[in-house]
């Protein structure tokens, strides 16, 4: 594997809230270059829906230096929309590919974070529809997700036809592990690799798998948060949060470990012997401040960030940034 690469997030809105407020041009630069200095990452993944601070935080990768996987993720969009979107994109990667390497991915598990394929108005409702056991015992919902998921493969083309007309360089998507592709259609097979306490028995043969397509495979994502247990929960870790008081509050009493995301890297580089790249998530949660004098408030452990942010944005890494930064200087 050519290392490990990051995450980074420019802000998504999320059931009407964004992952990131402040979005300050010396700061993206400054966290780019610590990405591509003190992680010595290869490759960044600059990820969210305003594709101005797309293309400003893109800019600033390929400044640094860095391998960029510019990945532009629509939410709670209809096929229609979020095509239109993505090839808006695709044309801005392409003025970005003039300047350094740039790989287009193109969404991000959109059978559930857009609409048309499961049932659900918003992506917090179509989640819970794919969590259910009980949607899956129940034959009219499951009539109904089988025929939202047939529409998959035709949206798929469409997508990528639209791409390839305004973008050159090398395509991607970042699939989830349940989502049936057609990879023959990308340059890249890319999937958001969690390993969990439910999937770990089958988790290196699925990796195994995607190999057969003869490309490289990349796991756009991986990661855990910083709590004893979190590793188990893999990508429902950050489920953790009661947002239905203001503030927030954890669900219950989580203990911090940061050595939990150290040995969760460690135990998934080596399961990505064959892989060609793989992007930790992420390096920041910039919205789950780090209270660490205020326990039943410190969102920071539902955050997957190589960095804790207090509510001031201050940073301070955590211990999985020096052992990502010593595991790509052994690359």
């Amino acid at each position: 594997m050519r290392g490990v690469g990051v995450n980074y997030d420019t802000g998504l809105l999320y059931d009407g809230r964004s992952t990131r407020r402040r979005f300050a041009t010396e700061t993206v630069r400054e966290e780019l270059r610590m990405i591509a200095d003190e992680l010595h990452a290869p490759a960044v993944r600059v990820s969210g829906n305003d594709l101005d601070r797309l293309v400003l935080a893109g800019e600033a990768a390929l400044e640094a230096g860095l391998e960029l996987w510019f990945s532009p993720v629509p939410m709670d969009l209809e096929p229609d929309q979020f095509i239109e979107f993505l090839a808006e994109c695709a044309a801005a990667a392409e003025t970005l590919r003039a300047r350094g390497d740039v790989v287009l991915v193109l969404g991000c598990e959109l059978s559930v974070f857009c609409k048309g394929f499961v049932p659900g108005e918003t992506s917090s409702e179509r989640i819970a529809t794919m969590m259910d056991p009980a949607t899956f015992a129940d034959q009219a919902k499951l009539a109904q997700l089988h025929a939202g998921m047939l529409l998959w493969p035709e949206v798929q083309q469409r997508v990528v036809a639209h791409a390839r007309a305004a973008f050159g360089g090398r395509i991607t998507y970042a699939a989830g592990m349940w989502e049936d592709v057609d990879w023959s259609l990308y340059d890249i097979v890319a999937v958001d690799a969690y390993r969990d306490a439910q999937n770990a028995a089958t988790f290196a043969d699925e990796l195994r798998d995607r190999a057969k397509w003869g490309k490289p495979v990349v796991a756009t994502e991986f990661g855990c948060c910083a709590y004893r247990g979190a590793a188990a929960r893999g990508s429902a870790g950050w489920m953790i949060v009661d947002r239905s008081v203001d503030p927030p509050v954890l669900t219950g009493e989580y203990e911090r470990d940061e050595q939990e995301q150290v040995t969760y890297l460690q135990e998934l580089v080596a399961e990505f012997d064959q892989l060609d790249l793989a992007f930790w998530f992420s390096f920041a949660g910039y919205e789950l401040p780090h209270r660490p004098d205020d326990p039943a408030h410190d969102l920071d452990l539902s955050s997957y960030g190589l960095v804790a942010v207090d509510d001031l944005g201050e940073r301070r890494p955590k211990a999985v940034y020096g052992a990502l930064a010593e595991l790509n200087l052994g690359q």
